[in-house]
């Protein structure tokens, strides 16, 4: 028996999820109390006071996002946590946040819906609206944890990937990660890597706040700081003004997308599992991962020839991955909780290659192991 350390923790996923906010320098969070995120905004009430940190109960989700876009304008690395229905509210801020290039995060565990659906019930049903959720052509990051240790491990990428690429970065839980409790031995804090947003280096009268650079990313001044600068949802120019100028329209949205383009080889992220003699392979994130590990396992003792692609990056969306395993299996098998909104991704990267099969399940119960093995 094992005896536990001051290292080792007992936390369920939310617990896991403030615990790694809080490593990574997080200092503001404003929610609307929703199921199944609660815990998250209930510990950090009591937590961030402790340390100098911000902690407000807003009046609702939109007024939420409002406010933790503004606690980083004024420099603090901020979130907010909701699930299906509060995530729809917060949208247009999400927008706003994507093309002022403002870091952020915005933790999304999910349940089933739509509408208020199932609220205690897990799903993976908010995918293509973590993508696509708010209008327009926008960059985005979206991570998505499938245990208690990577709920702490993703949270704290997240908010180094809203600081380093200036854009809102969403954590995409389930109600099954979000609730369940595994023991976690937590890191050394100084072996966790922090990255802090870039400051420019030249005086206030100088300052480009969306000029582009190398990396396609602006240095960014916080607020109060000696810098005063134009912050609009408009399109703009590198200024921050609205700008209805063709080529400046152009470059302001081309660079948005040229800076995640640059920066794919640290944002996707994946996982597999004895892939590389696989016939057939199972796509899979979140919970429902955890399912696929088990039939993997089973199936390889029994001689069938089976791998797993753990998806950790959903978007951008990791085709490099699933190109690489498509060119030499005989079929993706792709369960998921929703009615097959990864699945398309697979099969449009797949491109005919290979034969790609669903499981999907909408009845708020998780995919079992049988489920995905008839499908193999």
């Amino acid at each position: 028996m094992v005896e536990n350390t001051p290292r080792e923790k007992l936390l369920m996923g939310n617990e896991a999820c403030v615990e790694g906010a809080l490593a990574a320098g997080l200092r503001f969070f404003a929610a609307y109390p929703i199921t199944p995120a609660n815990e998250i905004g209930e510990i950090f009430s009591e937590k961030l006071p402790e340390i100098g940190g911000k902690f407000i109960q807003m009046e609702d989700e939109i007024a939420s996002m409002g406010a933790v876009i503004g606690a980083s304008i004024g420099g603090l690395k901020s979130m907010t946590a909701t699930s299906g229905p509060g995530f729809s509210l917060m949208q247009e801020h999400i927008g706003f946040a994507a093309i002022a290039e403002v870091p952020c995060v915005v933790v999304n565990v999910m349940r089933g819906g739509p509408s208020t659906g199932l609220p205690t019930r897990p799903s993976q049903g908010d995918v293509m609206q973590a993508r696509w959720g708010t209008h327009g052509d926008h960059p985005i990051i979206v991570l998505s944890p499938h245990s208690v240790k990577e709920t702490f491990d993703l949270t704290v990428t997240s908010v180094n990937f809203s600081e380093k690429y200036r854009v809102p970065v969403i954590l995409l839980m389930d109600e099954v990660v979000a609730h369940m409790r595994e023991k976690v031995r937590m890191p050394d804090p100084e072996s966790i890597e922090v990255f802090n947003r870039v400051k420019p280096d030249v005086p206030p009268d100088w300052y480009k706040p969306y000029e582009d650079s190398k990396t396609g990313v602006p240095a960014m001044a916080n607020f109060g700081e000696g810098y005063r600068y134009h912050i609009t949802g408009l399109t703009h120019d590198e200024m921050g003004f609205p700008t209805s100028k063709p080529d400046e329209i152009k470059a302001c949205i081309e660079r948005l997308f040229r800076k995640i383009t640059l920066g794919l080889k640290d944002i996707q992220l994946w996982e597999s599992l004895l892939v590389d003699d696989a016939e057939v392979v199972i796509v899979a994130y979140g919970c429902v991962a955890r399912t696929a590990k088990q039939v993997v396992h089973d199936l390889r003792e029994k001689g069938v020839k089976i791998g797993l692609l753990r998806l950790i990056t959903l978007w951008p969306f990791p085709r490099r991955a699933v190109e690489q395993v498509a060119k030499r299996v005989k079929k993706f098998i792709v369960p998921e909780m929703n009615m097959g909104q990864i699945y398309r991704e697979v099969l449009r990267v797949n491109a005919g290659r290979t034969q790609v099969v669903k499981v999907k399940r909408v009845d708020g119960e998780l995919i079992s192991p049988q489920e995905i093995m008839e499908a193999v």
